[in-house]
């Protein structure tokens, strides 16, 4: 059972799509809207960045799909710097599953696309 915990239903919608096209079955995912100084404090402090960002993930049980129930983690979004807030979600919840932009050749990218794509046809 997925187990996801949003400000809206949208929110909602968008973390349990990217967890399925992730392959995770079974967790728990927190979501939370903060302001720009607030993030900006959570960059410096966990990524040495003193700037404001649109999403951050703070991964709790590892990464990837496995089997049983865990605490996949926790994703904060900025409204004010986020140009969209469904996509920051997918986003933030795909690094969650263990997706990285930086190293994986366009994989998370086109994965984000994919699902995003699927939410607008849907709604």
């Amino acid at each position: 059972m997925l187990d996801v915990e949003a400000p809206d239903d949208a929110l909602e919608a968008a973390a349990i799509a990217a967890l399925d096209a992730a392959g995770v079955q079974e967790g728990h995912v927190a979501i939370a809207l903060i302001g720009s100084a607030e993030i900006r404090r959570l960059n410096r402090n966990h990524r040495s960045r003193d700037k404001p960002t649109d999403v951050l993930s703070f991964p709790v049980d590892g990464v990837g799909p496995v089997a049983g129930p865990r605490e996949l983690g926790d994703v904060v979004i900025c409204p004010e710097e986020a140009a969209d807030l469904i996509e920051a979600t997918v986003h933030g919840v795909l690094h969650l599953c263990g997706y990285d932009h930086e190293t994986d050749g366009g994989q998370m990218f086109a994965l984000q696309d994919q699902v995003v794509a699927a939410l607008r046809d849907a709604g």
